[in-house]
């Protein structure tokens, strides 16, 4: 049974208000998400396993937690979804990264993949896939299927906002999945936007239309 999360932490809820103004600046906007990536990932982490350590304080020796296993590999739905992966790596600079790249047809609001570079112990490794905006659901749940294909069995999936048809769709294909958002919005337009939503939020993060 899948696992959703809304993280409203006060500065998320108010970090987000700014995305969705539409006078927010492009830089602004891309500020902004950094800061607010930088605070999801920390909730995401959360329950990362540690292990205790032998390490020497300029005082005296101790045991010390340290994380345990390989580090994370953080992987971005290009392009909106490195607007996430900055803030991440800010939190851990160490994770190794992939990026998967989907569009979607504007006739059949179904993903085409274009682009695929992943570590190669990828499988090996607790992975979080990132995308701004769950919509649809479609272009996450292909993600998530190409990542199963690679041999990632342990996965989260973040977002800054979702909308109630694409947590169906992306939970129903991946139910053990964990999603992690910023705010669940109302609805998706007949084009497939979340209302009342942000806009394209890969537009916002690079100035384009």
């Amino acid at each position: 049974m899948a696992t959703i999360t809304v993280l409203d932490h006060p500065l998320l809820r108010h970090k987000l208000t700014l995305l969705r103004d539409k006078e927010t600046p492009t830089g602004k906007f891309r500020q902004v998400a950094r800061e607010i990536s930088l605070l999801m990932a920390y909730e995401v982490t959360r329950d990362l396993p540690l292990q205790e350590i032998d390490i020497e304080t300029p005082l005296e020796p101790m045991r010390a937690d340290y994380l345990l296993g390989k580090k994370l590999c953080i992987v971005s739905i290009l392009r909106a979804g490195n607007g996430i992966l900055e803030g991440m790596l800010d939190l851990v600079p160490s994770a190794r990264v992939g990026h998967i790249g989907l569009y979607r047809d504007p006739a059949t609001l179904q993903p085409v993949q274009y682009y695929l570079k992943l570590p190669s112990d990828i499988a090996d490794r607790l992975v979080i896939l990132v995308d701004p905006m769950l919509a649809t659901g479609h272009s996450a749940a292909a993600a998530a299927s190409r990542l199963r294909q690679a041999g990632v069995t342990a996965m989260k999936f973040v977002c800054l906002l979702a909308a109630p048809e694409g947590i169906a769709a992306f939970t129903g294909a991946h139910p053990d999945v964990p999603v992690f958002t910023g705010a669940i919005d109302r609805e998706l337009d007949s084009h497939g936007y979340i209302r009342p939503g942000l806009g394209d939020a890969g537009d916002r993060f690079y100035g384009t239309r």
